[in-house]
């Protein structure tokens, strides 16, 4: 069996053929059930059945665009389901971006942040303000409220605002790490939070706990944007810049400063690394991400309120840090995608089945008890599971692995070119200095 599973693994085109079959069953499964819950799910893993293989990134990049621009989209639409669908799959997207945003901060910086969801506040109350009549209290010029084709241009007024307050975040915590900067983070984002929530006097900017009702929809080419799947596209467009732009910057000279802080910060300003500058820019980065989807979320429920950026919604995002592999960029998508697809469709599946189980007599089972109410209770085991069975994560960091052969013999390369170069007589000091 063993040997098998070698060979499999060593042969792409065995690997090809079975990922082209699975995708295709599911495909036509979410086609023909369009109410099966169970078919959108395994159509979605196929994304990580096509992680594990061994095609070039390329290819991969290319396989998982067809998946998530047509088929997914196609094959949900046959169906009054469709929208509840795009539903799930945008909200993922927009958990996935602001994990991916935290994961530099908490995985990459090892920074501790525990306000992480004061920046996507930040990014909805930024368009949620101009797009509506709010912004006439207070700006005396303008008028309001604009129109939506500006929501492109506040995507990128977000990322900048909220990288602006990762800024401000960073500044007094330089000085703390550990738990005292977790306190710092949990305080920073209740702040926040608090300042949104009282903002509707003496002048009114927020208005205050009653939230901003009627934001403008976005419109592109003369049509609004009021659905789900339209959202959708957009959500994809972010979160594929959001993946290309950690990627570049975990391979870059920032992210091995993020990663030496991480590990020591000592050890890191003694080799070089200015710390000040380094943990701004991870503040900075991560919450810039989160601030463009913040400006999506405002746009997408046309409604924005404090009581969607609680304390614990920082800390679902954590989880999902954590679950999915600190330090990891496809863990933590991975770990994204299971905690929101478990919160808004497998709990809420469950506690539907049950309760029609409860209406026929077949089983009963009490109101308090079902699964959508007990979510963080179910949250709280899986994380005691991993924390003992898989402390690293779905999806562990993987460190470049280097051949220190190579290294050795590109090094002497290199040395050898550098005696050719030079000329006669200091390669004449060079040897007697030998």
């Amino acid at each position: 069996m063993k040997s098998l599973w070698k060979k499999y693994k060593q042969n792409k085109l065995a690997q090809g053929i079975l990922l082209l079959i699975y995708i295709g069953i599911t495909s036509l499964s979410l086609f023909m059930a369009q109410k099966s819950v169970t078919a959108f799910l395994l159509l979605l893993s196929s994304l990580l059945l096509l992680y594990f293989t061994n095609f070039k990134n390329l290819t991969k990049w290319f396989i998982a665009g067809i998946v998530l621009v047509f088929l997914l989209p196609f094959t949900a639409s046959n169906g009054d389901a469709y929208q509840s669908y795009m539903e799930v799959a945008t909200l993922v997207g927009i958990y996935i971006s602001m994990a991916l945003g935290l994961n530099i901060v908490v995985g990459m910086a090892g920074l501790l942040d525990l306000g992480f969801i004061a920046f996507f506040a930040v990014g909805a109350y930024t368009y949620g303000i101009f797009s509506t009549v709010q912004a006439s209290n207070f700006m005396p010029f303008g008028t309001f409220p604009l129109s939506g084709e500006s929501f492109w241009l506040f995507i990128l007024i977000g990322c900048f605002v909220a990288a602006l307050f990762g800024i401000l975040l960073g500044i007094p915590v330089l000085r703390v790490k550990g738990d005292y900067l977790a306190i710092v983070t949990l305080g920073f984002g209740e702040i926040i939070r608090i300042i949104f929530n009282n903002l509707d006097r003496p002048v009114n900017i927020t208005n205050g706990a009653m939230g901003i009702p009627s934001v403008t929809p976005p419109r592109l080419f003369g049509i609004d944007f009021l659905y789900p799947s339209q959202f959708y596209y957009i959500v994809l467009v972010i979160l594929l810049f959001t993946i290309f732009t950690v990627r570049r910057f975990e391979h870059s000279k920032i992210g091995r400063s993020w990663k030496a802080v991480r590990e020591n910060e000592i050890a890191a300003q003694a080799m070089g690394v200015p710390l000040v500058r380094t943990k701004l820019m991870a503040f900075a980065i991560g919450a810039s991400f989160s601030g463009m989807m913040g400006v999506v979320f405002a746009a997408k429920q046309a409604f924005v309120d404090p009581t969607s950026f609680t304390l614990l919604e920082s800390i679902t995002i954590l989880v999902m840090v954590i679950l999915g592999g600190m330090g990891s960029v496809p863990g933590v998508i991975l770990g994204a995608a299971v905690m929101t697809i478990l919160n808004l469709q497998v709990l809420t599946e469950v506690t539907n089945w049950l309760n029609q189980l409860n209406s026929t007599g077949a089983f009963s089972i009490p109101d308090a008890l079902s699964p959508s109410k007990m979510q963080r209770l179910i949250f709280g085991l899986l994380l005691i599971l991993f924390a003992l069975y898989r402390p690293k994560g779905l999806l562990p960091a993987k460190n470049h692995v280097y051949n220190e052969k190579e290294l050795q013999e590109g090094s002497a390369k290199e040395n050898e070119g550098n005696l050719e170069v030079m000329p006669e007589h200091s390669q004449i000091e060079k040897a007697q200095e030998v």
